[in-house]
């Protein structure tokens, strides 16, 4: 038990630990939606994005399901599971909505061009992977969001959408794509700095840097909770009072949802997963290429771990990057301890945690291969989908850290989630959130998720609710079952972003 001799130094109405995207998005809402809320951020290091929403530690490229093969899993029956795109792509319109009304107030004024247009492409080559893809494009193309994919098996257009991919390929090799031209790159670092540049110049609200949240539990005395908090430069400690707690830590959340210790919390794991890039350093082939092509995982790969060779605007420059190439570590954060898991095991999630294991074996082989990988591997890797690249022309960076969420399962005993959860008590004082892809591009609507378990009564009122539909049009409508509202909504996003517009059609 945290000692309780610390004098309360501050009492904002809500305390948000971690600088990335998800604290950044919550806190413009809330502000937004309440401007005389007291606000006060932590943050461990020195900046903000400086973990999984920095632009280098793969939070780059804007997830809205064009692309990534793990959203439509093929059944046992052979169809193509579409839910999940669907409602990513759905998700991430959420977002361009909230980022074109801060552009509009002007609050964006500081990070220019952080999102840009870039087509995304899928890419297989094979029998079988043709075929999938083939019955992926066609099951896409039921919803309206996806109109607009292309599909072709042609080498010669193939050639014209991606000129590195096919150059030095097998003329008899069965090879397919997919391109979406509404695709988006975004550098969720720069758009996270600018959020939190204004959030610092507003009325009520104080950043902390060089802050580590040691503890926090509730005041029997007060109501609401106690955070514990370090300067890790003076080594000063105090306490800070507040009606509602965030945890948007990244890796680091579920240690401290841990300390919360509200039932919700119980149960819950983490299996960190670690990741490297390879940089491409030669400007003539950074230019020749003008896509997002993702392929199939391997098997037992995790999601955040599907192949891609990415273009990305990182700054001013462009970059080309290929991976990520996994690996394991017992960090929970880039900047972390390797004692971050062995803390983290508890009586209480033991039991899930061992049992995903048990049942997750093919990721941890997986793993293992990808530890023990030499150059020559990873370059076999990157000329499966750039067959003429050269060692020279590329080199190796670490990536972000990222925790996979493990939970109790009543059938399995406990199962590894691929996804983000938001963790709340049933009070709404406190959240959490754990997990990782596709995170950054739905952090809009993942908040407000989060907000409507724990702003309950404030989310129904008439100020909010019309706040709510100023800042984001398409809420409380939805645009998956809304062709026209769809269109309307891409077209104004897309001027407002300065994307292009001309392809947003539903016709």
């Amino acid at each position: 038990m945290p000692k309780r001799n610390k004098v309360v130094s501050s009492t904002p109405d809500v305390v948000l630990i971690g600088a990335g995207i998800m604290s950044a998005t919550l806190g413009v809402l809330l502000k937004e939606l309440q401007p005389d809320l007291t606000i006060e951020i932590f943050e461990r290091l020195d900046g903000a994005a400086a973990e999984s929403s920095d632009a280098w530690n793969n939070a780059g490229t804007g997830h809205s399901a064009f692309c990534e093969l793990n959203y439509t899993p093929e059944l046992p029956d052979g169809t193509i599971e579409t839910k999940k795109a669907i409602k990513i792509a759905e998700s991430f319109e959420v977002s361009k909505q909230f980022w074109a009304y801060l552009i509009q107030q002007n609050f964006l004024q500081d990070a220019p061009d952080f999102i840009r247009a870039i087509p995304h492409m899928s890419f297989v080559w094979g029998d079988k992977n043709v075929e999938y893809l083939r019955k992926r494009y066609e099951a896409l193309q039921k919803s309206h969001l996806f109109h607009g994919m292309q599909y072709s098996e042609d080498p010669t257009q193939l050639e014209k959408w991606i000129p590195l991919v096919m150059e030095g390929r097998q003329k008899d090799e069965k090879v397919a794509a997919t391109r979406m031209d509404i695709g988006t790159d975004v550098n969720f670092g720069a758009l996270t700095r600018a959020m939190f540049y204004r959030l610092y110049n507003m009325k009520g609200v104080k950043i902390n840097f060089a802050h580590d949240v040691r503890d926090l539990w509730r005041s029997k005395s007060l109501g609401g909770w106690k955070v514990r908090v370090e300067n890790v430069t003076t080594g000063h400690v105090r306490d800070v009072h507040t009606k509602f707690v965030f945890i948007g830590a990244g890796g680091g959340s579920l240690r401290l949802l841990e300390k919360s210790d509200i039932p919700e919390s119980r149960g819950y794991g983490g299996f960190p997963v670690s990741g490297q890039w390879l940089k491409c350093t030669n400007r003539d082939i950074v230019e020749r290429h003008a896509a997002k092509v993702y392929g199939k995982a391997s098997v037992g790969a995790p999601p955040m771990s599907v192949p891609h060779l990415d273009t990305r605007m990182i700054g001013d420059k462009k970059e080309l990057l290929f991976g990520p190439y996994a690996g394991f570590s017992t960090k929970f954060l880039k900047h972390g301890s390797y004692m971050d898991l062995p803390k983290s095991i508890q009586m209480a999630n033991l039991a899930p945690m061992l049992m995903a294991g048990l049942h997750n074996i093919p990721l941890t082989k997986y793993l293992i291969e990808q530890v023990m990988q030499s150059p020559e591997d990873r370059l076999a890797a990157l000329r499966e989908y750039f067959p003429n690249a050269k060692m020279e022309d590329w080199d190796l960076e670490v990536a972000g850290q990222r925790v996979q969420v493990i939970k109790k399962d009543e059938e399995e005993g406990g199962v590894l989630e691929f996804g983000t959860e938001v963790v709340s008590a049933a009070d709404g004082s406190i959240a959490a959130l754990l997990g990782a892809s596709p995170g950054a591009s739905t952090a809009v609507s993942i908040m407000l998720e989060l907000m409507g378990r724990c702003f309950k009564d404030q989310m129904v009122s008439e100020e909010w609710q019309a706040k709510l539909k100023q800042m984001i049009p398409s809420y409380g409508k939805s645009l998956a079952k809304d062709p026209a509202l769809t269109d309307e909504i891409r077209r104004t996003t897309s001027e407002v972003l300065g994307l292009d517009v001309a392809v947003y059609t539903t016709d």
